[in-house]
């Protein structure tokens, strides 16, 4: 909030001189030289999870005449209304993920008395699995808890880089700290933000960051008014920059270096082309090194979060949109050589690309292995196959059952990581339509890196909400990998719902699995 000046100050101090009690609680003064009101000026309302008491972000509380207000990152909303203080105030309460109890009419939520410097809590049932727990990105992240004088974990509380929204997150270890990317990235100064990747750093948890469940502080890649600038312009005159596929890998002479994919669009299904960048230490942005022809895009998966796996003494970086199905040598010369490249399939070289026959061994078992000469079989390349009759329904791999109505779902899009608490390849993964269009968030796991993902169960449920490109951070992994961390992109826009939520719409909102939950075991009776 700007100081107010002039004429307007003594109107709002009569004002709220007249609708404040008195006696044991006088009114407030206001300083017109500092930023901020009182903190006392507020009625302060925290909704809070019933099994953890910690504050839920993103809860909605409505009154009878649909004054909307959203709880900050620490589940607080400061409230002041002039017409509404000290008298009784229904509050609708609503949440994805979470539930208030219903009276006799349906009606879900409370009444309170708004009184300045008081506070009320409010408690809700927590209905998903993983524990929703901050916004990162976007304007004011604890907003309520500044204007209420509460402590807060992060060094800039009210949003840094002047960033009003971001789409989908990147995160690699790069030279000792976390280097941050997103796509789209959207300003409060003029409806166009830029559209070049922005990028930002972090230290890491036990090096200076903070502990996960409290936050990350960024340090955005600035321009000279402080906005968020492009880290990937790449020289493109036109059209946007979708970079992804971060990876940290040695050159010849050891020394680590940053390398992405980068796709240059023209618009949201057009492309123009695509290739490789190296990130250059000193001018902190990506140089483009390499253009690849676009016959050449199974090699690069859109939205891939690349992982490090050796297998008989071979290191390699395996990537998917979902599912891990490309590897390559963990080397700089074979990271930018696109015939080193090789799909984990079972499909025949056909130089039809819509040609879909599989390979059997002597037996008739599918013959998986890994090949430079084919694509990857992938969720939709298998759905396919099912359908055409090219493979039984229990030789899938990547159309896992849902634990809980035995129904096969497509997942859409994803990260996998090997989990020392499960002994197993644990994914974290968006569904393609659902209740909510890309709004579901799945869980499933995995003996191999290949599969079989036979089983999955759902973990969280946005309410005509997408929440898409969730990725799974494992170096936030706490507990010997019990707790998980794991963010996505809270928006309307694939949802079918007009209605955006200030603040959080287009920006990032951090969740918390215990993989302990007895909920996760995949061992319902209508698996596969």
């Amino acid at each position: 909030m700007r100081i107010l000046a002039g004429p307007l100050w003594p109107a709002l101090l009569a004002l709220f001189a007249g609708i404040l009690p008195t006696a044991s609680q006088p009114a407030p003064t206001i300083d017109p030289k500092t930023t901020l009101p009182p903190a006392n000026l507020f009625f302060q309302i925290q909704v809070v999870d019933d099994q953890t008491s910690r504050g839920i972000p993103l809860v909605e509380l409505e009154t009878v005449n649909h004054l909307r207000y959203v709880t900050d990152s620490a589940g607080r909303v400061a409230f002041f209304e002039p017409g509404l203080m000290a008298q009784p105030v229904y509050f609708f309460v609503r949440s994805h993920g979470y539930e208030h109890p219903k009276d006799g009419f349906g009606n879900a939520g409370q009444r309170l008395t708004p009184i300045a410097g008081a506070k009320a809590i409010i408690r809700l049932k927590r209905l998903s699995i993983a524990e929703r727990l901050y916004r990162l990105t976007g304007e004011g992240i604890y907003r309520d808890s500044v204007l209420l004088g509460e402590p807060t974990p992060l060094a800039a509380p009210l949003g840094s880089g002047k960033v009003a929204g971001q789409d989908s997150a990147f995160a690699v270890p790069y030279r000792a700290r976390l280097f941050w990317f997103w796509g789209d990235t959207s300003r409060m100064s003029y409806p166009l933000g830029h559209f070049w990747m922005a990028g930002a750093t972090s230290a890491l948890p036990g090096r200076g960051g903070l502990d996960p469940a409290q936050g990350v502080d960024f340090n955005y890649f600035t321009d000279a008014d402080g906005f968020s600038r492009p880290v990937c312009r790449l020289g493109v005159e036109r059209g946007l920059i979708w970079a992804d596929g971060f990876l940290a890998v040695p050159d010849h002479t050891g020394r680590e270096r940053l390398v992405c994919h980068f796709a240059h669009m023209e618009s949201l299904h057009k492309m123009l082309g695509h290739g490789l960048a190296i990130y250059h230490d000193t001018r902190e942005e990506f140089e483009r090194v390499k253009d690849l022809e676009l016959e050449e895009l199974w090699r690069f998966p859109a939205q891939a979060h690349p992982l490090r796996h050796t297998v008989n003494g071979v290191e390699c970086f395996h990537l998917g949109e979902v599912f891990p199905t490309v590897r390559v040598r963990a080397q700089l010369d074979a990271v930018l050589d696109p015939t080193r490249y090789e799909a984990w399939t079972c499909l025949e070289p056909d130089d039809d690309p819509a040609a879909l026959r599989v390979r059997r061994d002597a037996q008739g078992a599918l013959d998986y292995a890994w090949r430079a000469d084919v694509r990857p079989v992938d969720p939709e390349i298998e759905q396919k196959l099912l359908k055409a009759g090219a493979i039984r329904p229990e030789e899938a791999r990547y159309l896992p059952v849902d634990v809980e109505s035995g129904e096969r779902i497509r997942l859409q899009r994803g990260s996998v990581n090997w989990n020392d608490y499960r002994k197993q390849w644990v994914l974290i993964a968006t569904q393609l339509g659902g209740t909510s269009n890309l709004g579901e968030v799945w869980y499933s796991e995995a003996p191999e890196l290949t599969g079989p993902w036979l089983r999955a169960r759902k973990i969280v449920t946005h309410e005509r909400y997408s929440f898409y490109n969730p990725v799974h951070h494992p170096f936030f992994d706490q507990a010997d990998g019990r707790l998980i961390y794991f963010e996505g992109t809270y928006v309307n826009t694939f949802s079918g719902n007009p209605d955006t939520t200030p603040r959080y719409d287009y920006n990032q909102i951090m969740y918390r699995l215990d993989l302990a939950d007895p909920r996760l075991a995949l061992d319902h009776p209508n698996r596969n």
